[in-house]
């Protein structure tokens, strides 16, 4: 079976440039890893950041480390899933990080997987900001909230919830005044099926999180999300409700 790898239009020069427009290229290629592999699906998958010519990625390499569903019930590298969803939200509109290249190899006894992504050098996650919230002042809060709602806002209109919607995963770059926000680690990313009660669950965990903001800045952030600001005590309390039900159960 012929392998078909992605490459990016506007990423397919500069990885041609450097070689680096092939799986086993990429796959072979020594770098130093960013962090510990993660070995928890009985496999590995490790992260490396590569700069070319003015460009940063994080190159992504996998072996065995897959994940199962109805349908891929054997099993398919975790990968997949994200690339998958990495074009689902371009193709939506939803803000995210962006993929270079992805690729899939199936051999004897193992299944590997590349996905090479931009890297986010300009951006600042969510965390970063929330270290320091109280010496920023209102504007900025204000419009990190607005941008954090907005950000939920057009992923729940799309008909998706992020799944695993963390400070982490939650990248600002500010400009004017006034923020961009986009979402990154999109594996567990899935429809929107039971309504509000989906919302619900994908917002809480942000706010759970997010604990520097004050119940004001929660409610700022609800009305960038919400349509009706006439709504904004009831989702306020929904989530809090969720928030001690989570915590009830610990």
């Amino acid at each position: 079976m012929k392998n078909e790898d992605f490459i990016a239009e506007e990423d397919r020069a500069r990885l041609r440039a450097n070689g680096l427009d092939d799986f086993d290229a990429l796959w072979q290629l020594r770098l130093e890893a960013v962090d510990t592999p993660n070995t928890e699906r009985g496999g590995w998958s490790s992260v490396f950041r590569l700069e070319l010519d003015g460009a940063a990625y994080y190159l992504k390499r996998q072996s065995n480390h897959l994940t199962r569903s109805l349908a891929h019930p054997f099993g398919e590298p975790t990968f997949a899933r994200e690339f998958r969803n990495i074009r689902r939200y371009r193709e939506l509109g939803i803000p995210a990080l962006q993929a270079a290249f992805f690729g899939m190899r199936r051999m004897p006894g193992e299944q590997r997987a590349i996905l090479l992504t931009r890297a986010l050098d300009d951006w600042r996650d969510l965390d970063s900001w929330l270290s320091t919230w109280p010496t920023l002042d209102a504007e900025r809060r204000v419009a990190i909230l607005h941008a954090c709602g907005g950000l939920a806002k057009r992923l729940h209109e799309a008909g998706q919830m992020h799944g695993c919607f963390y400070p982490k995963h939650i990248f600002l770059r500010e400009h004017d005044g006034a923020f961009d926000a986009c979402l990154i680690d999109l594996e567990k990313t899935r429809p929107v099926l039971f309504g509000q009660r989906d919302r619900v669950k994908d917002l809480e965990p942000l706010v759970r999180r997010s604990n520097a903001w004050s119940e004001a800045d929660v409610r700022e952030f609800l009305t960038a999300y919400l349509p009706d600001r006439q709504a904004v005590e009831g989702w306020s309390q929904r989530l809090s409700k969720r928030q001690r039900q989570k915590e009830a159960r610990r």
